[in-house]
């Protein structure tokens, strides 16, 4: 089994833990993983702005990054459903236009090899025990497009459920968006804010530690807001607990 690793721009550029953490958590899985060091961008920030064209390299550049890989692995739903909802969108449209043969193909030909993490872990792997240890209070914020277009469900509670020492306190309102939304948090900065203040205060109301998620778009929305308000709680991707041990505890 060839797996490749897809850091995302925003693990690579900020939380190069993160990437760190899932091959970390892989390996002690038995799971050799590569990184194609062609790979870049997937393109969500350009196709979600509105600049289709201008995506389609990346589409081509992305397919051909992770040729040859059974599975493609990144801890970023967001990346994934990029990926498997968008590129066919890419692909057809091209083919529609006359022009995208070789598009439509090379988005096909990713799709069903892209995993978010904890869907491979439960889902190729078939665990939810993988060794960690973290002995404190965890809530967690399941993000809009791991929630509504990967249909997560409880995989990543079930991971998070299943680590020694955790213990998992239930977010309210925990199915409402965090406000971030890539570029919308720089359009809409007011309603993005109010947004982020609202999942905050009811993380806060949990008591918890930490508040865990999937996406380190939404922990870095999050996270910052916590930090400006001296919260005594952190923001910290689900990775980077999964990758903790008892031997190596995570500070």
């Amino acid at each position: 089994m060839r797996v490749a690793l897809f850091a995302t721009c925003v693990n690579d550029a900020v939380y190069p833990s993160t990437a760190i953490a899932t091959v970390k958590v892989l390996e002690r899985l038995g799971v050799a993983v590569d990184f194609p060091s062609a790979q870049t961008c997937c393109g969500q920030p350009q196709y979600n702005t509105g600049y289709r064209h201008e995506t389609e390299p990346l589409v081509h550049r992305m397919a051909r990054a992770f040729e040859g890989y059974d599975h493609v692995v990144t801890p970023s739903g967001s990346c994934v459903a990029m990926v498997r909802d968008n590129y066919p969108r890419i692909g057809h449209k091209a083919r529609a236009e006359g022009r995208g043969s070789m598009l439509a193909h090379a988005s096909e030909s990713l799709v069903p090899r892209m995993y978010e993490l904890t869907e491979f872990l439960v889902d190729v792997l078939g665990v939810t025990d993988v060794g960690a240890y973290f002995p404190h209070e965890v809530t967690y914020h399941p993000s809009c497009h791991g929630l509504r277009m990967l249909g997560l469900g409880d995989r990543p509670r079930r991971l998070l459920e299943s680590v020694k020492g955790l213990k998992l306190v239930e977010l309210p309102g925990a199915d409402e968006c965090c406000g971030f939304g890539g570029t919308f948090s720089v359009k809409n900065s007011a309603v993005s804010a109010a947004m982020g203040a609202d999942k905050i205060g009811n993380a806060l109301s949990t008591g918890a530690e930490v508040l865990c998620g999937a996406d380190n778009s939404c922990l870095m929305h999050l996270g910052g807001m916590l930090r400006r308000q001296a919260a005594p709680q952190r923001a910290l991707h689900i990775a980077e607990i999964l990758a903790s041990t008892e031997v190596e505890p995570l500070v």
